[in-house]
C-alpha cells in the first residue's frame, strides 16, 4: 500500500514494500532543472540503514542531491534504489557500497546518459519526456520482471575450498559471482591464523592435488584457471602411522618404497596386498583419464563414455563398493586391514603430496584474489542468516544486518545440516535430505591443539605427518582415541619463530562433552584433556615435549561451530551403517530450484581435493543450468531422476 500527497513545489508520503519491509516515510523536492520531466529529487539519512528499520529520506541531513525512483525499492534488494541526476547522466547509487566503506555518502553503481528519461527502478532508458511512472506502475513493473534485481549469477554462502573453487570456476566461465564470507578472511577449515610470530594451518596440512600432472591435481588446476600458482614443498611421505601390536607404516612418496615397506612389515600379505593396491591404481587411472565435471551433467557424462568407454565403467563397477571390502577379498590379517581402514587412499604416489610455502591459507588467499580479478566480488564480515526462497525457488540471501542480496542461483558451502536446519528454517525439510540423513549422521567434531615448541625436541629426521593409536583398535572412531600429528615447520621453516617448530593436534571429540559447562570448568576440561594428548605424544614420539612447549592454543568443538559455523562443529557426514560405496552421498542440486550444496557433506566427502572436486562438480551444473555451458533439459530431467533412485539403493 503507498499515499502521495504532492504539493508544486513538494512531494512527501508513505509506503510498505511488497516484500514485507516496514513502510518508510520520504520527503522529495522536484527541480524541473536536473532533467525534463517530474522526478523526485530530495536527500537520504543512509545512515539508518544499518539497522532493521529502512530509515527516513530527510532532505537536511545530508547535502547531496539525489533522485529517487518513485517505487524506492532497490532491485538487489539493498534496502533502497537512489540516483544521482546531472542535466546529462543519471546513475544509480545504493548502500551496499555506503555500507561496506563505513562512511557517511554514496558511492555510483553506474550511469547511463540521458536522452529523454529513465524510470529509475529497472536500468532502462525510458524514451519519454513526461514524469517518472507512479508507485503503482513501478511496483507492477517489478513484479513482473525478478530478472531485472539478479544483479549476479551465482552468490555463494561461505569461503571455504569447495566454495571458492565452485566461484572461481563460474567467475572464469563469466559468471558474475558474489561471495559471502563470516570470517575476515576466506577459507573456513582451510584457513590460518597468526600469533606471536607462527602461522597456523587452522585444519589439515596434508596436502593433495597440488601436483603438476595428472587430472586430479584439482588445486593446481584452479589455482591456474585464475592465474595463479603457488610454490610448494614435495612431502617425501604421506603419513607415518603409529599403530597398536607395534605396528608402525611410513607411507611413502614413491609407490614401490611404499609396497616393500609394506611387504616386509606382512610377508604372509604379499600377494594379498599387490592385488589390494592393484584394484587401487584401476580406480585412480580411471578417475586420472577423465575430465572431472559434474557427475549431474548428462552431455558431458555421455561425451565422458563415448570418448573413454572402459575407464568410465571401471568408476561405474567400483563406486558402489568400499576399500574396505575389497580389501578382505585378498587380505586377510587383521592388523593389516585395520591399517587399510584407516589410511587415505589418494594421488600421493602420483605427484605425492606437497605442502604450500607460506601455509594452506594461501591457497584461500590466492583464490579469493583470483575471483577478485575477474570482476567478482568478496565480502567479509557478512553473516548469512537466511536463504531467501520465493515460490519455491532460491532466489537471495539476508544477512544478518539486514542486507539482502539476490541471484540467479545460490551456492552453500555450509554443511546440509546448517543449510537446510538454520538458513532454511522456515521450509519444510526435502525428502531427499529426509534420506539422506537417515543413512548419514553427522561426523563428530575434534579438540585442536596448536603449539609451538622449541625446535631441539623433535629429532632432524622427524616426519612431517603422524597417525597415533596405541593401544587398541576398537578406538580408533573414540572420542579421544586416535591423535592425528602435523609438523609443518619440518618442510616450511618461515611458518615459526628462528629455532621454533609448529605442532597441529587433532582429536576426535564430540559437542556434548562440552555443553552445561561454566566458563571455569570449560577451560579447566580443555586443558585437562590437551594435556593428556601432549601426554600421550611425549611418551609416544617426543621425550620432554611438554616442557618445550613456548605457546599453546585449545580448540573445542564449540570453537569449531563457533569461527566455522558448522553445526555442532562437525567437519561432512558420516555413514550410520556399513555404506555402498559413495551411492548415498548428495551431489550438488538440491529439491529446491536454484539451490545448490558444495563442500564436505556433498559427493565425494571430507579432505582438501574431495571438496575441490565438489566445487568444480557444482561450477559446471551451475554454469548448465544458467546457460553458460551446454545443457538439455530433457535429459537432465532423466538424469537426475535416476541419480536419486541410485541413491535410493544405498
Amino acid at each position: 500500500m503507498h499515499s502521495l500527497h504532492a504539493s508544486p513545489t513538494l512531494l512527501s508520503g508513505s509506503f510498505t514494500f511488497a516484500s514485507g519491509f516496514m513502510s518508510a516515510q520520504f520527503i522529495s523536492r522536484h527541480d524541473s532543472k536536473l532533467i525534463s520531466g517530474s522526478h523526485f529529487v530530495g536527500c537520504c539519512n543512509f545512515q539508518s540503514f544499518r539497522g532493521t528499520q529502512l530509515g527516513t529520506f530527510n532532505p537536511i541531513k545530508l547535502k547531496c542531491k539525489m533522485g529517487c525512483s518513485s517505487t524506492f525499492r532497490h532491485l538487489n534488494s539493498l534496502e533502497f534504489c537512489a540516483c544521482f541526476c546531472t542535466e546529462s547522466k543519471l546513475g544509480l547509487c545504493d548502500s551496499q557500497f555506503l555500507v561496506t566503506n563505513g562512511k557517511n555518502r554514496l558511492s555510483c553503481a553506474n550511469s547511463v546518459k540521458l536522452k529523454s528519461g529513465y524510470d529509475g527502478v529497472h536500468r532502462r532508458k525510458v524514451w519519454r519526456t513526461g514524469a517518472v511512472m507512479n508507485v503503482d506502475e513501478a511496483v507492477e513493473r517489478e513484479s513482473k520482471s525478478t530478472a531485472d534485481r539478479d544483479s549476479y549469477d551465482a552468490i555463494v554462502i561461505g569461503s571455504g575450498i569447495g566454495g571458492l573453487v565452485a566461484a572461481t570456476q563460474l567467475a572464469v566461465k563469466g559468471a558474475k559471482v558474489l561471495m559471502l564470507e563470516k570470517y575476515v578472511i576466506p577459507g573456513g577449515s582451510s584457513g590460518f591464523y597468526e600469533r606471536d610470530g607462527y602461522t597456523f594451518d587452522v585444519g589439515s596440512s596434508v596436502m593433495f592435488g597440488f601436483s603438476d600432472k595428472g587430472n586430479l591435481n584439482l588445486i593446481t588446476q584452479a589455482l591456474a584457471a585464475v592465474g595463479h600458482k603457488m610454490e610448494v614443498i614435495p612431502d617425501p611421505s604421506t603419513v607415518h602411522f603409529h599403530l597398536p601390536n607395534d605396528v608402525s607404516v611410513r607411507v611413502h612418496r614413491e609407490y614401490p618404497d611404499f609396497i616393500t615397506e609394506l611387504t616386509t612389515r606382512f610377508p604372509h600379505e604379499k600377494e594379498g596386498i599387490l592385488k589390494f593396491y592393484g584394484e587401487c591404481w584401476k580406480v585412480f587411472n580411471a578417475l586420472n583419464s577423465l575430465e572431472l565435471k559434474s557427475l549431474e551433467e548428462p552431455l558431458y557424462l555421455f561425451g565422458q563414455f563415448f570418448r573413454k568407454p572402459l575407464e568410465c565403467l571401471t568408476l561405474a563397477y567400483y563406486l558402489p563398493q568400499n576399500a574396505g571390502d575389497i580389501a578382505r577379498k585378498y587380505i586377510k590379517d587383521l592388523d593389516l586391514l585395520s591399517f587399510i581402514d584407516a589410511e587415505v587412499v589418494c594421488d600421493r604416489h602420483f605427484g605425492g603430496i606437497n605442502y604450500p610455502v607460506g601455509g594452506v591459507g594461501g591457497i584461500a588467499k590466492s583464490l579469493a584474489q583470483g575471483l577478485v580479478d575477474h570482476g567478482s566480488k568478496v565480502l567479509y564480515k557478512a553473516n548469512v542468516t537466511n536463504i531467501i526462497v520465493d515460490n519455491g525457488k532460491a532466489v537471495g540471501v539476508r544477512l544478518s544486518d539486514g542486507r539482502e542480496f539476490y541471484a540467479r542461483t545460490i551456492i552453500s558451502n555450509a554443511t546440509r545440516w546448517d543449510t537446510f536446519g538454520k538458513l532454511l528454517k522456515a521450509e519444510k525439510l526435502p525428502k531427499e535430505e529426509e534420506n539422506f540423513q537417515k543413512l548419514y549422521m553427522k561426523a563428530p567434531s575434534f579438540l585442536s591443539i596448536h603449539m609451538g615448541v622449541k625446535a631441539e625436541v623433535l629429532p632432524p629426521d622427524t616426519d612431517c605427518h603422524h597417525f597415533v593409536l596405541e593401544t587398541n583398535w576398537k578406538q580408533l572412531e573414540e572420542a579421544y582415541g586416535s591423535i592425528f600429528l602435523s609438523i609443518p615447520t619440518m618442510l616450511d621453516s618461515s611458518l615459526a619463530p628462528e629455532g621454533r617448530h609448529i605442532l597441529h593436534i587433532f582429536t576426535v571429540s564430540c559437542m556434548d562433552d562440552w555443553l552445561r559447562l561454566s566458563p571455569e570448568d570449560y577451560k579447566k576440561k580443555k586443558e585437562h584433556i590437551a594435556d593428556e594428548i601432549v601426554g600421550r605424544l611425549e611418551k609416544k614420539l617426543f621425550p620432554g615435549l611438554k616442557s618445550s612447549i613456548v605457546l599453546k592454543e585449545v580448540g573445542t568443538p564449540k570453537t569449531h561451530r563457533r569461527y566455522l559455523a558448522r553445526d555442532d562443529g562437525t567437519y561432512g557426514p558420516m555413514p550410520r551403517v556399513v555404506p555402498k560405496g559413495l551411492l548415498g552421498m548428495p551431489f550438488n542440486t538440491t529439491a529446491i530450484d536454484g539451490l545448490y550444496c558444495v563442500g564436505d557433506s556433498c559427493f565425494p566427502g571430507q579432505g582438501v581435493i574431495a571438496v575441490a572436486f565438489s566445487g568444480i562438480m557444482c561450477a559446471h551444473r551451475v554454469a548448465a543450468d544458467i546457460g553458460i555451458e551446454k545443457s538439455s533439459p530433457v535429459l537432465d530431467a532423466v538424469h537426475l531422476r535416476l541419480l536419486g533412485w541410485l541413491r535410493s539403493l544405498a
